[in-house]
């Protein structure tokens, strides 16, 4: 099983005719058994193709072509217009977007995210690399090329949340190189808002049998962490969770961020050390490494299985 994306998921690329979205559509095209893109849209664009995926001026065209509802939407458009992109997405029934691109403004981000809870569809990021479900498909630039991604994700039990898109990677990678695949990893973006947190993808991968464990990277910042805590005890969640904190240092210079906009320290709860506190009290384990990941997992799966 998988959470979000299967081999029988359709999507199309907005913003398909740029020129890292003719490369995200060819990576998802050769990745797997080969990604079901229906369609791209750029305005003013209908007629052309890029790698043999039909283009369209709007998502309404595309859906009619396509001759019934499509599932997913890459968005790849610049950030003054991804508002646009999105709701349009949205308001012709699509349920999964993923958001690549950065630098949207936060209110164009929150109303996003708002008219697509109000429409039962889902936002993964923005400023995110997407969804990939090992040796089956990905949607989204995760990864790299195909042949990449296949070197550093491998079929497994073991599901992948990451602030970070290159984080995303270089964890499934280090599970990957232990005998530790991934049954769905998913790269929820570094911004302030996003459209998919911890907490919102968790009761997802509880429900995917697949799935014996998470792994997560996160970030000083924002409230993500405290929601994860939460949800887990209260709903005694099945799944061991081993975390890695990034970004530790920054408990000892006040005031300052790096990477992620998210990475804002606002208060004593957005830093590292009370975050991981909040996540030891959840029965979380916080490695002091990312090469100590895979020991952990293997060592808390066991431990779930003798109960």
């Amino acid at each position: 099983m998988s959470i979000l994306v299967d081999a029988t998921t359709t999507f199309i690329v907005q913003g398909i005719t740029g020129r890292e979205a003719v490369n995200l559509t060819r990576e998802c095209l050769d990745y797997g058994a080969g990604a079901r893109v229906v369609g791209g849209v750029t305005p003013g664009r209908k007629g052309r193709e890029v790698h043999g995926v039909p283009v369209f001026d709007t998502v309404a065209q595309a859906v009619e072509h396509h001759g019934a509802p499509i599932d997913g939407s890459v968005v790849t458009v610049p950030p003054a217009f991804t508002k646009d992109a999105v709701l349009e997405a949205v308001a012709n029934g699509i349920k999964l977007i993923v958001i690549v691109t950065e630098r949207i403004p936060r209110r164009d981000v929150a109303v996003m995210v708002e008219f697509a809870s109000a429409h039962g569809a889902r936002i993964i990021g923005p400023n995110c690399l997407g969804i990939i479900v090992p040796d089956v498909i990905k949607m989204g630039g995760i990864g790299g090329p195909a042949k990449d991604a296949a070197k550093a994700y491998s079929p497994g039990p073991v599901g992948v949340i990451s602030r970070s898109g290159g984080m995303t990677t270089e964890m499934s990678s280090t599970l990957t190189a232990a005998g530790l695949g991934q049954s769905t990893a998913v790269s929820i973006g570094g911004d302030a808002i996003i459209g998919s947190s911890y907490a919102e993808l968790m009761p997802l991968f509880e429900a995917d049998e697949q799935t014996q464990a998470i792994v997560i990277y996160t970030e000083p910042g924002g409230r993500m962490e405290a929601e994860l805590a939460a949800w887990v005890k209260e709903h005694d969640s099945r799944l061991p969770i081993v975390a890695f904190m990034a970004g530790r240092f920054m408990d000892e210079m006040p005031g300052m961020s790096f990477g992620h906009a998210g990475t804002i320290v606002e208060g004593k709860a957005d830093t590292a050390a009370e975050k991981i506190e909040r996540l030891a009290e959840a029965g979380i384990v916080v490695a002091e490494e990312i090469s100590e990941i895979p020991g952990i997992v293997k060592s808390r799966i066991a431990e779930r299985s003798m109960v």
